[in-house]
């Protein structure tokens, strides 16, 4: 039986207790307020219809219950392993994440409005489109941060070309908005690098020629072309490509400044808003919470959680640790940006969930391993 080293002891005891010190208590309240108030907004925009249909109103409140509590967990998991643990394995990671987008594509993938996008396990839908956001961060940072000196055009290419493999499998799926969160992490992790804004410019260029040719070999979907055609012209399509946009536009007006409380929102239990438990899940806190209980308040709980990410970015002691950060950063804004701006009209219809709120397993437990990584490097800047 091995015995305590009691000599060592106390200095152990000190360590572990500023490690603890050391973990930012902000970031990870903000996380799990937001998520709990996922849970509301979901059992809100659900129990309606369930209740209607003979079902328990409170299914999808239980079942991202669960994912809460495997993402508190794996966030914690992330957390206590060193990150830099991420930066040796990222090529492994980066391959996992690309074959399991290619074995979506087979018939072990389910079919679901259109896409093939998960895998279904024991009753859980496992996308790994979401998981490739984590692997494509871990990648490019790792690549990025090897880079000695200014970085030049073949290091863009390079780091263009490691994120243009998961990009175009996860594109033909169809899922642009996972393929929009997956650009943004590439340009943000170029711009943290120093690449210069020609470099971006080209690329910029680049992209739009590839989104033209999509749409010249009729990749995109139809509905998807409809849900752009109807953005760029609301008249053009307003029974079909615009219904979306309008009713989530009604239900948030609706609510105004102190909404009409909660379960009483008109547009969720009448269940006018479509995906309202996932994509259009800020409809139910504008309609019922309105703009100052709700929608303000959830924004800044964003706002902090954002800027917590970005302080550890200039905080992380290693190149490794700062890109990271960055991704991380870059996943959660850009999904934040795009779906508020959807239900409110100013974004196309993307289909891109709002972290910590929307109903999913897959994004919630993804998104809590990326606060993970932040709380480690956070852990980790002085050490």
């Amino acid at each position: 039986m091995a015995q305590l080293d009691l000599a060592t002891f106390p200095a152990r005891a000190i360590h572990e207790r500023t490690a603890l010190r050391r973990i930012d208590p902000v970031l990870g309240a903000s996380a799990i307020a937001l998520a709990l108030t996922g849970l509301a907004m979901i059992y809100s925009a659900t129990n309606k219809t369930l209740t209607t249909l003979n079902e328990n109103p409170g299914f999808y409140l239980k079942k991202q219950a669960v994912y809460l509590v495997v993402g508190l967990v794996a966030m914690a998991a992330a957390a206590i392993v060193d990150y830099r643990v991420a930066k040796v394995y990222a090529p492994f990671i980066y391959v996992g994440c690309v074959g399991l987008l290619l074995l979506v594509q087979t018939p072990l993938g389910r079919v679901a409005k259109g896409a093939q996008r998960a895998f279904q396990v024991a009753g859980f839908q496992l996308s790994p489109s979401l998981f490739t956001r984590l692997g494509l961060i871990a990648m490019l940072a790792a690549y990025l941060s090897e880079i000695k000196g200014e970085l030049d055009l073949r290091h863009v290419i390079r780091a263009t070309s490691i994120a243009a493999v998961p990009m175009l499998l996860v594109f033909i799926q169809p899922d642009i908005g996972t393929t929009i969160i997956l650009s943004a992490i590439l340009v943000a992790l170029l711009v943290a690098s120093g690449a210069g804004a020609k470099y971006l410019v080209v690329l910029a260029v680049v992209g739009s020629l590839a989104i033209f040719g999509a749409f010249q070999l009729h990749i995109i979907k139809d509905y998807q072309v409809q849900r752009i055609t109807s953005f760029l012209d609301p008249q053009s399509d307003v029974q079909r490509g615009n219904y979306n946009k309008q009713q989530a536009e009604i239900a948030i007006g609706s609510g105004g400044l102190i909404g009409k409380g909660y379960l009483h929102g008109t547009q969720t239990n009448l269940d006018y808003v479509p995906e309202q438990h996932t994509d259009f899940i800020f409809t139910v806190v504008g309609e019922e919470l309105g703009f100052l209980r709700g929608t303000v308040p959830l924004l800044f709980l964003f706002g902090i959680l954002l800027w917590r990410a970005f302080r550890i970015a200039l905080l992380s002691k290693d190149p490794f640790g700062t890109f990271v950060a960055a991704g991380v950063f870059a996943m959660i804004a850009i999904q934040v940006f795009v779906n508020v701006g959807m239900t409110i009209g100013i974004m196309p219809i993307t289909g891109i969930p709002l972290p910590f709120i929307s109903y999913g397993g897959s994004a919630l437990i993804a998104d809590f391993i990326g606060i993970g990584l932040l709380q480690g490097i956070h852990l980790r800047r002085s050490l």
